[in-house]
């Protein structure tokens, strides 16, 4: 390929509002194939494709997580939420069964089970999403860790012997409320699927339904991690109170992240239905 103008490039996208435009220009030139190719990624990515999406893939806590044209794409502050995941599963030092619910394209269960292999500890991970595009992803990304992954709505798709059985369940729920959608990036409002971004109301439809039901499938001392935004922290952990688990809010201004994270009691007695 032809060595374009590299300035030329970066000051386009700049003017197009990408803040990292010199480092956009670099992926887009080793993604590019030739020089209408790259055209043609270049007039994408000013036009308010997601730069992952043109790429097929996304960073996610050191690893390249394949992504694709209509999949949500993985916020690196919801690193976070790995990085308890990971110290609440050290903690425990043994092997877990972990759930990766709205898991997307599997990125946080990836990083997770990855990042406890280093300390010898295995997981046992299932993954769920509602999107068939996710699913397709998330069985790519996860099959060298040997995930199960299912496509269905929250818990229908869970395999039943799950139930009771989960240490840690990691549920990227959507939680920007039903009319803050029209204040996102072009980004994701026009090319992420509604429902990965959509809470309802509040944001908070979707913890809802999980936290209903949550404490039938944790173990006992088992967690449920949520991300929400710093305002709707305090009500997600009233939520989950309401439902037997004990919650507490953890943040990271670093991040910008918030997380809740509800703990199912040893002494919670199951619904056996």
């Amino acid at each position: 390929m032809t060595a374009p103008d590299t300035d030329t490039l970066v000051a386009r996208l700049r003017a197009a509002g990408c803040v990292f435009a010199e480092d956009e220009a670099a992926l887009l030139l080793e993604a590019a194939t030739d020089v209408d190719h790259l055209e043609v990624l270049v007039t994408q990515r000013i036009t308010g494709f997601p730069l992952e999406h043109l790429l097929g893939w996304a960073e996610f806590r050191g690893l390249r997580v394949t992504v694709a044209p209509g999949v949500f794409v993985p916020r690196q502050r919801t690193g976070f939420l790995v990085e308890q995941a990971v110290a609440l599963t050290r903690a425990l030092g043994r092997s877990v069964v972990a759930l990766d619910m709205c898991c997307g394209c599997g990125a946080l269960g990836l990083a997770f089970t990855k990042e406890l292999a280093q300390h010898g500890i295995r997981v046992e991970l299932t993954a769920t999403d509602i999107e068939p595009a996710a699913i397709v992803c998330a069985r790519e990304n996860l099959a060298p860790v040997a995930a199960h992954v299912v496509e269905g709505d929250l818990f229908d798709a869970v395999p039943a012997n799950l139930r009771g059985r989960v240490d840690v369940l990691l549920a990227n729920t959507p939680y920007v409320p039903s009319d803050r959608i029209r204040d996102m990036p072009p980004e994701a409002r026009d090319h992420e699927p509604r429902r990965a971004l959509d809470g309802g109301a509040d944001g908070l439809d979707v913890l809802r339904r999980i936290a209903a039901v949550a404490a039938d499938w944790l173990a006992p001392g088992g967690h449920l991690l949520v991300e929400e935004s710093e305002e709707q922290a305090p009500v997600a952990a009233e939520i989950m109170r309401a439902h037997h688990l004990a919650a507490r809010i953890v943040d990271c201004e670093d991040m910008g992240a918030t997380a809740v994270i509800g703990t199912r009691p040893a002494n919670f007695a199951p619904d056996v239905r």
